[in-house]
């Protein structure tokens, strides 16, 4: 194929996409009116299963299928940095020496450690109740980890964050995911839908019927990922270095 039809090509998909854009747009409900479609909806279907965080009962009840496959990009991406970032023949690794920490700096960040940690779990937790969730709560719970090494050393979290256990929890994770999808489906219904376990209350932890294990094992996910990802990045930044050792 020549270059001047595949510019052809691409030409006429764009025209055909935006037009389809467009259209749906002429479609969409005037902003600021009281006509919401989708919106009343989603609220009609996350308060049936005792879902009070409408948001959270989109994404890990009415389109938790759509929410796989979120998790499943994070999860190839993060192994795409752990394959192209593993340590080459050419390369060594070189014992970290400690840092000088400024005592304030030590302070504040050993301080907020455990707070920022408890923050994480409390979204995750409460992912289905409140704003927040398992992609939020597991990024704040990752990150605060990595305060220990501002506040201490490399070496302090190296102790704390043994990247293999992490991988292990990683893969774990999205297979929770999955074998709640297959376990709905052995159950006699759709994959992912919610109907294995009883709604539960509103408006109390144990509602919301499998929102809350599939809200856990994103939370545990994205935790995972990002301790794995940013490990990666830490051991180039600090241990890995060349043979020649520039």
């Amino acid at each position: 194929m020549s270059p001047r039809t595949r510019l052809w090509l691409v030409a006429v998909g764009g025209a055909g996409l935006a037009a389809l854009l467009v259209a749906a747009c002429l479609a969409l409900p005037a902003f600021g009116g009281d006509r919401h479609p989708y919106g009343d909806r989603a609220v009609q279907e996350s308060l049936a299963h005792r879902t009070a965080n409408t948001i959270a009962s989109v994404n890990f009840d009415q389109r938790a299928y759509d929410t796989l496959g979120e998790v499943s990009i994070l999860f190839a991406a993060v192994l795409g940095c752990v394959v192209l970032l593993r340590q080459t023949r050419d390369e060594h690794r070189a014992a970290p020496e400690p840092a000088e920490v400024a005592p304030p700096v030590r302070r504040y960040a050993l301080l907020v450690l455990p707070v920022a940690l408890l923050t994480g779990l409390y979204v995750v937790a409460h992912g289905q109740l409140s704003p927040g969730g398992g992609f939020q709560g597991g990024v704040v719970a990752a990150t605060a980890l990595h305060l220990l090494y501002l506040g201490a050393d490399y070496r302090a979290l190296e102790r704390v964050r043994p990247v293999g256990l992490y991988e292990v929890g990683d893969a774990v994770a999205v297979c929770a995911y999955l074998v709640t999808g297959v376990a709905a489906l052995l159950g006699g219904t759709a994959f992912l839908a919610n109907t294995l376990l009883p709604h539960g209350t509103f408006n109390t932890l144990s509602s919301g019927g499998t929102v809350p294990l599939l809200n856990a094992a994103v939370g545990m996910e994205v935790a995972c990922a990002v301790v794995v990802l940013l490990a990666r990045f830490l051991d180039q930044a600090v241990e890995i270095e060349e043979e020649s050792g520039t």
